[in-house]
């Protein structure tokens, strides 16, 4: 490993989504906002439906991450998820359209199971545009 940098994983069911030696790295959890930095003590978090980023030579990589578990220790980071997305990678067009579905879904929804639903749909079209902007 590098010297002074954190071995990062992110890795859903189908894949290994982004993994190198990093500086930092962001993300929100269930409880809150954590950051990471080289030698920080052993934690480990349930993740929200939110974006992560690292910091690699001065550089911010976001990532759009779909819940999970993010874990620290020795160093090593990582997130499993069922969902993620590296910025760049994110099909802005496909995102926002998924974003007016869920809203058209929202606006007329008569269960609770439908507002749920789109809620939740909603939310990660949300999360996907939010780490495609930030490519």
């Amino acid at each position: 490993m590098t010297e002074k940098k954190i071995h990062f994983k992110l890795i859903t069911p189908e894949k290994v989504v982004y993994e190198d030696d990093v500086d930092a790295i962001y993300a929100q959890g269930e409880m809150g906002s954590f950051g990471i930095l080289y030698n920080h003590i052993p934690f480990m978090s349930t993740l929200a439906v939110a974006t992560a980023k690292v910091i690699k030579d001065n550089n911010e990589i976001s990532f759009s991450v779909i819940g999970g578990t993010f874990q620290f220790k020795n160093n090593e980071a990582l997130i499993l998820t069922e969902a993620a997305e590296l910025g760049s990678d994110i099909d802005t067009a496909r995102a926002q359209l998924a974003k007016e579905r869920a809203e058209a879904i929202l606006s007329s929804a008569e269960t609770q199971r439908d507002i749920k639903l789109a809620n939740a749909a909603l939310a990660r079209a949300m999360v996907r545009l939010k780490a495609a902007s930030k490519k």
